[in-house]
Parts: structure tokens; sequence; C-alpha cells
């Protein structure tokens, strides 16, 4: 099961609606073996596709040598899919290389981006096999959630 906090929910539905119709990506960073999805950073798209995402290699490294000095890894891995369900492609199975994270997907395929609500959610991707999970909204301002960007 994933539980994230409402801000965090709510910054990454912001982000895939404001990238749209372009795929939008990031990651929920939290303390290495902890579960716990704290920090939000949104990630530059490089591929700029409607249908495909990537992490820019140099923005990749730099938030792993952060995460790395912080003692943190990511919880989450997020992106958009604008024209489809929220559901991994097999190109998103093939990238999945985090066999902890918790993999979410975010439809903005119904609305783009215009208000309305998105389909959110999240996947555990291990050796290829795909499972569904549930998410848990928290309120809020618990006062383990920092939020940051890059």
């Amino acid at each position: 099961m994933l539980t994230i906090a409402q801000e965090t929910y709510d910054a990454i539905v912001a982000h895939a609606k404001r990238d749209h119709p372009d795929e939008a990506c990031g990651v929920v960073a939290g303390p290495e073996g902890s579960d716990r999805a704290d920090r939000f950073i949104p990630m530059v798209n490089a591929a700029g596709s409607p249908t495909f995402y990537e992490f820019d290699s140099a923005e990749l490294l730099a938030l792993y040598k952060d995460m790395d000095a912080r003692d943190e890894e990511p919880v989450v891995v997020y992106h958009s899919h604008t024209a489809t369900e929220a559901y991994p492609s097999r190109t998103d199975i093939g990238l999945a290389s985090e066999p902890n994270a918790h993999y979410v997907l975010v439809s903005t395929r119904e609305h783009g981006n215009s208000e309305g609500p998105v389909e959110f959610r999240s996947y555990r991707i291990i050796d290829g096999v795909v499972t569904e999970e549930e998410v848990t909204i928290t309120p809020t301002g618990t006062p383990d959630q920092r939020e940051s960007t890059p």
C-alpha cells in the first residue's frame, strides 16, 4: 500500500496537468528503508513527448547524489499518461529499476490540463511483474511531510 500526504498527491496531479499534453515525471524521496514518501521532486521529461518520458541523465545523477547525501531513496517514481489509462506500458515496465519504489501513474486523458479529476494509481513492479496497490492519502500538514523542488 502507498501512503502519501494530500499535498504530495496534489503536487503530483498539478505537475501532470501542467505538463499535459506531454508526460510529466518525477520522484518522491524518503528516508532509506522507511517507505515514507516525504520530499516531492518534479523532474523534466527530457523526451518532451506525449507518449514517453525520460529523466534527464544529468538531473537524475544529481538527484541520486542528493538523495545519497540525505540518506534517502526514491519511494515513489511517478509519471503521467496523457492519452491512455494509468497502467504501466511495456516500456514503463522495462524501465522500472527500483524494486522498493511505488510506481505512480496519473492519467490526464479525460480533462488534460483543465479542471477535473484524474486517474491516480500505484503499482509495484518487480522483475517485470506488475501488482496494483491501494493508495491512502493522509491529511495535509502531517509533520513528516516536506516538499522541495530542484
